[in-house]
């Protein structure tokens, strides 16, 4: 593999499903599982091999299994590309920010996981004290989703944009009622399509509040450490070096949209990462990066038996 400016690129919950640690169990990376579990106090490798989609669908079991399975795919990248170790730059799509500051070197794998599992616990109870849904929304700008948005809330409704992914795919979460409602109004003004979700609840909204204080106290307790690479925030699509600005940053993404769009766009330009490299379970990422940065190859390394080449340019 010839890596010129390298950004590797993390999925977030949602690429979860069943059976998803099958093709890795042979591989260097899989050693993983045992020190995860370790530091989780319970057994992971279960949840990538045996769990049902049911179970993975749960927060708590989602967000864990999504960045183990990251953190064996990363071990498994640098032990086949060394030169992965030390990439031109990292992005992790919600909860994949966290892998992100691992191959960063700017969290511990093990400060990782201790702080997802508190996240994966803090947000499940919040959404079963706030029930709440998502929706994807295609071929809608970014610009007219907001706008119903703002027109939902000035009715009153409890329903924000969760997700800017792509210049005509979005993510829209709030209370089930007000959420069906936006989804017409979404269909009105020229969307082509609003999809429901399978998710817990209604993420990167202010419906995940409860969670933020026990997540913040979690992040408090955490080091973060200077690295080796920049990481573009999903919040702000702004780049960061590492310190312990990071708690903050982490903190609000609970509460805040996802930036995927402008994000990617970071990477390639003030970063000047001309490869993307989604690492991890899924594909969901190299097609957003189809849409979003078109002219820059793209790459999924979902399965350690299959070589890297570019899946678009």
């Amino acid at each position: 593999m010839t890596i010129t400016r390298l950004a590797l690129m993390f999925s977030g919950q949602g690429a979860q499903r069943p059976g998803m640690g099958l093709p890795w169990t042979r591989s260097p990376g899989w050693g993983v599982v045992a020190e995860v579990s370790e530091v989780a106090g319970r057994d992971v490798g279960t949840l990538l091999l045996d769990a049902d989609a049911a179970t993975l669908r749960r927060t708590d079991n989602a967000q864990l299994a999504v960045l183990t399975l990251a953190l064996v795919a990363l071990t498994e990248l640098r032990h086949q590309h060394p030169l992965a170790t030390f990439p031109g730059g990292c992005a992790g799509h919600g909860l994949g920010e966290y892998s992100a500051l691992v191959a960063a070197g700017i969290l511990d794998a093990g400060d990782a996981v201790r702080l997802v599992t508190v996240r994966g616990a803090a947000m499940r109870a919040a959404c079963e004290r706030a029930e709440g849904a998502t929706a994807a929304v295609t071929g809608l700008d970014a610009t007219r989703v907001q706008r119903v948005v703002d027109d939902e809330h000035a009715r009153g409704g409890q329903v924000w944009v969760a997700h800017f992914d792509a210049p005509r795919q979005a993510v829209v979460a709030g209370r089930t009622a007000d959420l069906e409602r936006c989804a017409r109004a979404l269909e009105r003004a020229g969307a082509v399509k609003v999809t429901p979700l399978v998710a817990d609840g209604a993420f990167h909204t202010p419906l995940m509040a409860e969670a933020v204080e026990p997540v913040a106290a979690a992040l408090a307790a955490a080091r973060f450490m200077p690295g080796h690479t920049a990481v573009v925030s999903g919040s702000d699509a702004r780049t960061y070096r590492g310190g312990p600005h990071w708690a903050e940053l982490l903190r609000r993404q609970l509460t805040m949209p996802v930036r995927w769009a402008d994000t990617l766009r970071t990477l390639t330009t003030e970063l000047a990462c001309d490869r993307l490299l989604e690492v991890g379970p899924g594909r969901t990422l190299t097609g957003l990066a189809e849409s979003v940065v078109p002219r820059v190859p793209r790459t999924a390394f979902s399965d350690p038996g299959r070589p890297l080449a570019p899946a678009g340019t």
